[in-house]
């Protein structure tokens, strides 16, 4: 397992997934992913309905770094 960033403000950093501010998690690209919905993506079969949640939210990356390189 990779390593986990603590984000050193105090409010945190917003996750890609949950919308939340969250203190730990990982950087995919330049977005954040908190510790908690990490490991509930990691621990989600296919066939559970929040499997599809996970995609289309991490489907933001893709447009988020298109807007970034605009």
């Amino acid at each position: 397992m990779g390593k986990y960033h603590t984000i050193q403000s105090s409010k945190g950093e917003k996750c890609l997934i949950c919308e939340q501010n969250k203190l730990e998690g990982i950087h995919l690209f330049q977005s954040f992913i908190c510790l908690e919905c990490e490991r509930e993506i990691i621990n989600t079969k296919t066939n559970d309905p929040k499997y599809q949640y996970f995609v289309y939210q991490m489907a933001k990356v893709r447009i988020l770094q298109e807007r970034r390189q605009a």
